[in-house]
């Protein structure tokens, strides 16, 4: 077991999470296979399987576990997968001071939130919480497609354009979460 690890150590522990997963980097992943390279991983690197071993062994296991982790977690997620993308394009997104300065884009965002603050008062909340789903979820398809042509097309106007739908992703990431949040409070 520890040869194993000593091999995956042995690789560079900056490699990107697209190596780490051995697939291109891309928007576009192959998410089956990422999850098979994730338990692939894990059989090597868990915590649990050095136990036995030296204090520097298991630090070092927890460590490359815990890199896996975090790789499949952002390679899951469009958003993370995005954010993840313009870093590795030179392009990282500071979510504390960057914001999106679209106007039309934050008008629909307000309008958006009251319809959610008038749902949450009606008697039958439902429909209107899942008809303003509905119209973010084709929002943020849209500004996913958007993202994916201009990070393609590279070039730094072109992703700082992606940059921006991916500010915007944001938005609807935390929108969707809020409604997720009011349909739980209304199902109890």
């Amino acid at each position: 077991m520890w040869g194993k690890l000593q091999h995956l150590i042995s690789m560079d522990f900056r490699q990107n999470y697209f190596e780490l997963f051995q697939v291109p980097v891309s928007f576009t992943v192959d998410l089956p296979l990422i999850q098979l390279r994730y338990q692939e991983l894990q059989k090597t690197l868990h915590p649990d399987r050095h136990a036995a071993s030296g204090a520097q062994q298991q630090r070092l296991a927890l460590q490359y576990a815990t890199r896996v982790n975090e790789g499949l977690a952002t390679l899951k997620s469009p958003l993370k997968r995005a954010m993840y993308l313009l870093e590795l394009a030179g392009m990282p997104l500071n979510s504390e001071s960057e914001t999106t300065r679209d106007t039309g884009f934050l008008m629909q965002q307000m309008e958006w939130r009251e319809a959610l603050s008038d749902a949450e008062g009606a008697i039958d909340p439902f429909p209107a919480l899942d008809a303003v789903r509905h119209d973010v979820e084709a929002a943020q398809k849209l500004l996913v497609d958007r993202f994916v042509a201009a990070y393609e097309e590279g070039g730094e106007v072109a992703l700082s354009q992606a940059k921006e739908y991916v500010r915007q992703m944001q938005f609807m990431h935390k929108l969707l979460a809020e409604i997720d949040a009011i349909e739980a409070r209304l199902d109890d």
